[in-house]
């Protein structure tokens, strides 16, 4: 099972949201490093819910219920999207700041490629950050 972040800015979709729908379609990814990530993408695979901009936090874990398909709202139809349901929170929330305070995350997606939204989660940053939030 690979690992993923997926991220969205909370005003835009956030986790509560998210878990009121209880699923929902990742759509709207048009760079293309982020669309072969989504390609790569398994069902059961999980995924760290990450609130963008605003909070700067991961938030929640995900997990793909639906492979990669064409993105309904990319009119070009070059875009792919995954549906993606709601496992459980993050709860103390991961913070931005504390990934980058400590040097093991150097290489982590978040942090070398922070526009992009949808980075790969090696199992070591994984297994860290479930560390980090006692609750998870």
């Amino acid at each position: 099972m690979a690992h993923w972040l997926i991220k969205s800015e909370p005003t835009v979709y956030s986790w509560d949201q998210f878990v009121k729908e209880k699923r929902t379609s990742w759509t709207g990814v048009r760079n293309a490093q982020a669309a072969i990530n989504l390609k790569a993408m398994k069902t059961g695979d999980l995924c760290f819910f990450y609130h963008s901009n605003e909070g700067k936090q991961i938030v929640g874990i995900a997990k793909v219920i639906k492979t990669a398909y064409p993105d309904p709202t990319d009119k070009a139809g070059k875009a792919v999207t995954v549906d993606v349901a709601p496992v459980k929170p993050v709860d103390p929330p991961v913070t931005l700041a504390a990934i980058k305070a400590d040097p093991k995350f150097k290489e982590f997606g978040l942090v070398r490629q922070s526009r992009l939204s949808v980075v790969p989660v090696s199992d070591e940053h994984w297994a860290l950050i479930q560390k980090m939030s006692a609750g998870t």
